[in-house]
């Protein structure tokens, strides 16, 4: 798990980073590609050394480095080979901003040291760095330090997209966003002022009308409760249609009983 903590505190525009503690768990089949130092992926190859703590403070290096300059040093996906991204790591440089200040970029340098061995790979370290050596680390470590930017609870601090991907993973993802931007709006009193939250909210009534709940288990019922009542009504001579309930579409299996009787 890659934390970003106090390193966070000292960057333009990052301090909301460490506000909401933007942490990232490494599952074992799912590896953090874009984050992976180079020797993580040296251990799919050929088997290697392995890694240990150190990958964690390239991680945070990858981090800094983005939060900077609006994108990694290295442009690595998901769909990338491993022997493409070795290579990479191996005629590749990473490139600095020149508007930045020589400190910074010795410690990001220091932090995407490729040798393990070389790179900075513990508090102790970053706080021997140059760079850092103002900063007041017990107000660090207890968050007592003035945030330069803190982001609004009430409003997207992102692409709309992206909201919606996380809802997409949620179990009731209609019913609980909803709420949640509703109540945020009503606290923040910005319902109008804010078009991303107006434009969320469209696309939510729109996706809520066109989704329909589908229970198995309820349809299996009212089949089994239809098949009954046509084999009560055949013995009976009637021949009187059944009503079929489901749930919030109540329509779709008379409509599909209609249309499938007609043809």
């Amino acid at each position: 798990m890659v934390q970003v903590r106090s390193l966070a505190r000292e960057l333009p525009h990052a301090t909301a980073v460490a506000k909401i503690k933007i942490k990232k768990e490494i599952m074992h089949s799912d590896v953090l590609l874009s984050l992976a130092a180079p020797e993580v992926f040296q251990v799919y190859v050929d088997g290697g050394p392995g890694y240990s703590y150190p990958v964690d403070w390239w991680s945070l290096g990858v981090t800094a480095y983005e939060l900077l300059r609006g994108w990694r040093p290295y442009e690595i996906h998901s769909a990338t080979p491993i022997d493409e991204i070795l290579n990479m790591f191996r005629v590749e440089r990473v490139h600095y901003s020149s508007t930045w200040c020589k400190g910074m970029v010795a410690l990001l340098k220091k932090l995407l040291t490729k040798d393990p061995e070389s790179r900075l790979s513990s508090l102790g370290d970053v706080q021997s760095a140059p760079y850092l050596a103002d900063m007041n680390w017990d107000a660090v470590l207890e968050k007592a330090l003035t945030p330069g930017f803190v982001p609004n609870k009430g409003r997207l601090n992102c692409d709309p997209t992206f909201e919606l991907e996380e809802m997409i993973l949620e179990s009731k993802p209609l019913h609980k966003k909803k709420k949640r931007l509703a109540k945020n709006r009503s606290k923040d009193g910005t319902k109008d002022s804010c078009p991303l939250n107006g434009h969320l909210q469209q696309c939510l009534e729109t996706v809520r009308k066109e989704f329909i709940i589908f229970n198995r288990e309820k349809l299996r019922r009212q089949q089994g409760q239809s098949g009954q009542l046509l084999d009560t009504d055949s013995r009976a001579g009637s021949q009187a249609p059944s009503k079929l309930q489901d749930g919030c579409n109540n329509n779709i299996l008379a409509h599909a009983c209609s249309r499938g009787c007609s043809s």
